[in-house]
């Protein structure tokens, strides 16, 4: 008995752990996607993260940022020419490939959306997500 609750007990604790250095990586994933947010996109999304009225979407509480986390990258890598729905309303405005960002700062500025503005979606993107749609 004592060697379950022996093993349990390490297992709980390694798991804590973890999750604690994964939770911190992603913090600093979201500080510096902040930075290339500023840079890079909120000339289109604003600051604020709520786009422009029938030209560029929001961010803000945008149900398109829970869709699968290869659909997200593609669109910064690739852009996109294609209308969007994001929270029932149709947007026209052209999102140009961000090809020329690295692997890192695609991940971070799409952990930082992913948690600005009221949005909480789980599941971090990583730059090894990034650089395997690259190719």
């Amino acid at each position: 008995m004592k060697k379950k609750i022996f093993t349990v007990s390490t297992i709980v604790f390694i798991v804590i752990i973890t999750s604690s250095f994964i939770q911190s990586d992603v913090q600093k994933s979201i500080a510096r996607g902040k930075e290339v947010y500023g840079l890079y996109c909120q000339n289109c999304h604003m600051e604020d993260g709520n786009g422009m009225p029938e030209v560029n979407p929001p961010l803000v509480k945008a149900d398109y940022m829970k869709r699968p986390a290869k659909d997200l990258i593609s669109v910064i890598l690739k852009g996109s020419t294609s209308s969007l729905t994001v929270n029932g309303k149709k947007y026209l405005g052209a999102m140009p490939a961000q090809e020329y960002l690295t692997d890192e700062q695609i991940a971070d500025v799409l952990n930082y959306i992913k948690n600005s503005w009221g949005n909480k979606i789980p599941g971090p993107i990583t730059p090894a997500m990034v650089k395997a749609q690259r190719k």
